[in-house]
């Protein structure tokens, strides 16, 4: 029998506004623990030198995070000109410089070269695995490693702002670019050396800066609410009673959390009969109804507006892939 996992039954996402200096991993935990959620995971590693928009999934809201893997990001970005690091960010060594410093007109020249589908040899500190390894484990380990160049698609490069010692800008891209690949690459075509000095997402599929929520602002949200739990815990239990459930996500709390199909706004929606929703939450396949083509690879299934299952359509049948417990 598997063991239960401790905490609430807290389900949806957070669009955390993550700050500098703050891993992925750490925000996560972080958030598991303000939420007492049972169940939390990320969509898509931001790294500690980089803020902003790192979608959260708590509860049920897990099963959805491998639809986010492909969804479109946003950045802004800044290059410092005149250093190249062995990391293409502020936490490497310098490996190389450079006098040249190049001006607007040359900067928005080779833009067209960067967007579209470009090929993109990813940063040696990335990770991504080689021989099952890290790449960036086997970097700081000191092997000498050079990752294979791939196509990646950057929708849109803009130039934003131009010092004489940098430049500043926002990318629309895809899955897998790296903007320090993509700042290393400026910089040479630019014929000078450049590193990132500033990131920060803006964007990951329907999560934006606009709708995010800062940590300050949870931790603010969140903190009262588990102290006062924790009172009435002292409390029942000095009195004899039965523990109070948990209750710290109730409240303004619930107004931080976003519906578990908010990272499923592109796959098509359909309303089932209670008599279906109890099919497919045991497993059994439906009939594909007559509105649908089934030419599309996921149908959400939902009852009164609540998720019920993630469905595979073929011959004529919707088969519940992702059933879910709300």
């Amino acid at each position: 029998m598997p063991r239960k996992r401790k905490g609430d039954p807290v389900h949806g996402w957070v669009n955390l506004d993550k700050p500098y200096g703050l891993g992925s991993t750490s925000a996560v935990g972080k958030l598991r623990w303000l939420f007492n959620a049972a169940k939390a995971g990320h969509a898509g590693t931001l790294d500690p030198l980089a803020s902003g928009v790192l979608p959260i999934a708590l509860g049920e809201a897990t099963k959805t995070v491998a639809f986010m893997q492909d969804a479109i990001k946003g950045y802004d970005f800044t290059i410092a000109w005149g250093e190249n690091t062995s990391t293409w960010d502020v936490e490497g060594e310098v490996t190389q410089v450079s006098d040249v410093r190049p001006i607007r007109g040359q900067i928005e020249a080779v833009l067209p070269d960067f967007t579209g589908d470009i090929s993109q040899i990813p940063p040696k500190f990335s990770a991504i695995k080689v021989d099952g390894k890290r790449a960036y484990d086997l970097a700081r380990g000191g092997e000498d490693i050079t990752l294979a160049a791939r196509s990646v698609y950057v929708e849109a490069l803009t130039l934003t702002d131009c010092t004489d010692d940098s430049a500043s800008f926002s990318v629309i891209c895809g899955k897998g670019t790296y903007v320090r690949s993509l700042a290393r690459d400026i910089s040479a075509a630019l014929g000078t050396c450049g590193h990132v000095t500033h990131l920060r997402r803006t964007r990951v599929g329907p999560f934006t800066l606009d709708n995010a929520v800062s940590l300050e602002a949870l931790i603010k949200t969140l903190e009262p609410a588990r102290e006062a739990y924790k009172q009435a815990q002292a409390e029942a239990t000095e009195k004899g009673l039965a523990m109070p459930a948990q209750s710290c996500h109730r409240s303004g709390v619930l107004g931080m959390l976003r519906p578990v199909k908010t990272a499923l706004d592109d796959i098509p929606v359909l309303a089932i009969t209670d008599t279906d929703a109890t099919e497919l939450k045991h497993g059994r396949a439906i009939a594909l109804p007559a509105t649908l083509d089934g030419s599309q690879p996921w149908v959400l299934c939902t009852e009164n507006g609540v998720e019920i299952a993630l469905c595979s359509p073929r011959d004529g049948t919707l088969y519940p892939k992702r059933v879910f417990n709300l």
